[in-house]
């Protein structure tokens, strides 16, 4: 792995899927990873470089919520959760207006407020050398 490399983001949009009040969910199955593990779910995406991320890693064993501008991620909150890497979990977004909310296998981490993004497309997102399956997102765009 080269040098930078465990602060690769990679990064999947979704053609078709811009909107602004959105209801989205993901399930994901963190396989492995030494430098990074997990995975995260990104809306209200500009491009490859600005949108917001939830993201679940098993290594730190806790769910987290970014604001990334420019590339750089400013986290928002962090919520400490045992993350155990043989079943598959969810994440979930909840964003009306300002309002965040965010849910790790149903039950509710953050409920927040922030007016940074206010529209864009859906995604997901993992680091560096981390291997996660996902399967059933399901995006509802609510207006």
């Amino acid at each position: 792995m080269g040098k930078g490399a465990e602060h690769a983001y990679k990064v999947l949009l979704f053609k078709g899927t811009v909107g602004a009040d959105v209801d989205v969910q993901v399930s994901f199955l963190p396989i492995e990873g030494k430098a990074d593990m997990g995975g995260g779910l990104i809306w209200r995406a500009a491009d490859d470089r600005n949108y917001y991320l939830t993201r679940a890693n098993p290594l730190e064993q806790n769910i987290r919520i970014y604001r990334v501008v420019k590339g750089v991620r400013h986290m928002l909150n962090n919520f400490d959760q045992t993350i155990d890497v043989r079943h598959w979990h969810t994440l979930r977004v909840n964003n009306r207006g300002c309002r965040i909310e965010v849910f790790y296998d149903e039950k509710r981490v953050f409920d927040l407020c922030d007016k940074a993004f206010t529209q864009g497309q859906v995604g997901l997102w993992t680091k560096s050398d981390a291997i996660t399956y996902f399967d059933d997102l399901r995006l509802q765009l609510l207006k």
